[in-house]
């Protein structure tokens, strides 16, 4: 979409925004709202690098806004409360996910899913109070108490931000349905931002995981450094048949088009395939073995803030955070272009207070 007029706001924020299809992103001076009764100002430390952004700065989905700030995976340090909020204080290190609102009434926002609220009001991109928002990769952000996360004090702040988007994107469907019993046996499809986090969820759960990828480059790294128990090559026929009927769940975290029924195929009986990846083009889903092997094909979005709660406190108990790579902001544009070709292990996080310069 056209560049909109921003109306000024009287908090002055500086960030990196994308203004045109090209996903090219600049320095962009902007502002924010003055902080309310119920907000939380953040000075923001770190934000991660999400396939999201990627999409959206090219405008790959058909609904973005120029100029456009992209950043959902945020780490600061709390600068100003409101009067009524009372579980935050000024110095606490807290973070921001996917989203900074939603209508607070419907029956998922009731329910802690604030995630499916029919209006939910992402953290960039999307119409909020007469402005749009902006997100993190940027100086500062004011966001309402309820979608501010306490973020736990043992974990390193930038390997921790990819964990408010990629880390509760898989833990969340991992929980849900039900992926979770010790001994059973998960598989991974796609080794990136979301996958190898995916990894080491499984395995603090006391599952089994077998990482499913078409490079066969990435085993020794899935086995030695992530700690999956085997790899499985999807280019490879022969293995792959060995394979069939082998696997409880999996949960596909690939974001290019691919073959579902593979995919089916190394499922048990009554087995779960669970998708979060976003290909841009629809998949076939094959009913044969579907119903064949009576096998559960779902989808999950990011989790409500509850439940990212509950997610990071978890993190904080078994010691997970995301291998990053970290950056500077005038590196970003790299970054970006190094993220479409998959080449990050496995996450970018900016450096966003050592970086982004006000000069």
């Amino acid at each position: 979409m056209a560049q909109s007029a921003a109306p000024e706001l009287p908090v002055k924020a500086l960030g990196w925004a994308a203004t045109d299809t090209s996903g090219v992103l600049s320095p962009f001076h902007f502002s924010r709202r003055e902080n309310g009764d119920d907000d939380v100002t953040l000075q923001i430390l770190f934000c991660g690098v999400c396939h999201s952004d990627l999409h959206t700065v090219k405008n790959d989905w058909g609904f973005t806004t120029y100029p456009v700030v992209p950043g959902h995976e945020i780490v600061g340090v709390v600068t100003k409360t409101g009067n009524n909020v009372k579980i935050f204080k000024v110095g606490d290190k807290v973070g921001v996910g996917v989203i900074v609102d939603s209508c607070k009434a419907c029956e998922n926002c009731q329910q802690g899913e604030e995630s499916y609220c029919p209006r939910p009001v992402y953290t960039y991109n999307s119409p909020h109070n007469g402005t749009r928002t902006q997100g993190g990769f940027s100086d500062i952000i004011v966001v309402h108490q309820r979608y501010v996360l306490r973020f736990p004090e043992n974990l390193p702040l930038d390997a921790g931000a990819p964990l408010l988007c990629a880390g509760i994107t898989v833990y969340s469907p991992i929980k849900y349905y039900g992926m979770t019993e010790p001994g059973k046996h998960l598989g991974v499809a796609g080794l990136g931002g979301l996958g190898h986090v995916a990894i080491k969820f499984g395995k603090a759960f006391g599952l089994k995981v077998t990482v499913i990828s078409s490079s066969p480059s990435k085993e020794a790294e899935a086995i030695e450094r992530l700690g999956a128990d085997s790899f499985l090559v999807s280019s490879d026929p022969g293995k792959m048949k060995a394979a069939l009927g082998t696997m409880d769940y999996i949960i596909d975290t690939i974001s290019a088009v691919h073959s579902l029924h593979q995919l089916l195929g190394l499922l048990k009986v009554n087995g779960k395939l669970v998708t979060v990846g976003l290909p841009n083009k629809p998949l076939e889903l094959p009913l044969f073995p579907l119903v064949g092997g009576r096998k559960l094909v779902g989808g999950s979005n990011f989790g409500g803030i509850k439940e990212t709660q509950e997610m990071l406190d978890f993190c904080g108990k078994h010691n997970i955070t995301a291998d990053i790579e970290l950056i500077k902001i005038d590196q970003i544009n790299t970054a970006m272009e190094r993220l479409s070709k998959a080449d990050v292990k496995y996450r970018f996080v900016i450096d966003v207070a050592n970086s982004l310069s006000r000069a």
